[in-house]
């Protein structure tokens, strides 16, 4: 292998090992900050970018899965880690719906099923297999605060979509060349 491999990979190496500390770190703020436990996993999310900008969808997905298993283990708030294990790989999937979906209208549709069932099969595994039946007196002690939650969160996630848009664009046109693709 020449040289100008290895430092590709040295690279990217170190590229995605920064980033996925600062996602863990973000995780783990989120469960030591108690009105972050939905900020910082966006906030994790968001350190998906630079990877699928440089790297593609292929490392997106190892980088996510790595973060993932860490924050599991890492982090003190499992809701928090749970919210990155079941919405994370929004980013790397983003680009693909956003080229096969021409329709605006579907295309949100489906970014909403996309959030929609990833936070059910969350809140399924937390409730049931996890034994997090906290979550469950949360909603049942306030009448009406599950659909109010249900309508905050896709509008949220609608306006993170947004936000990811945004963050690419800024990547794209001011850090890209700085970070180089290797």
């Amino acid at each position: 292998m020449s040289s100008h491999s290895f430092r590709g990979k040295s690279r990217k190496m170190a590229l995605c090992g920064v980033l996925s500390a600062l996602a863990v770190v973000l995780l783990s703020l989120g469960g030591i900050l108690p009105f972050a436990t939905f900020c910082c996993p966006l906030l994790a999310i968001l350190c998906l970018v630079p990877v699928v900008e440089v790297y593609g969808g292929r490392t997106a997905l190892l980088f996510y899965t790595a973060v993932s298993l860490l924050s599991i283990l890492l982090a003190p708030d499992k809701e928090v880690a749970l919210l990155f294990v079941f919405l994370g790989y929004y980013p790397a999937i983003r680009p693909r719906l956003n080229r096969m979906i021409h329709h605006r209208l579907l295309r949100v549709l489906c970014k909403l099923v996309v959030f929609a069932c990833g936070i059910s099969v969350m809140y399924f595994v937390a409730i049931q297999l996890l034994g997090m039946t906290y979550i469950v007196e949360e909603y049942t002690s306030m009448q009406g605060l599950l659909a109010a939650t249900a309508a905050m969160g896709c509008l949220l996630w609608l306006v993170f979509d947004r936000v990811l848009e945004r963050f690419t664009l800024v990547f794209r046109h001011k850090w890209r060349k700085k970070i180089g693709k290797v």
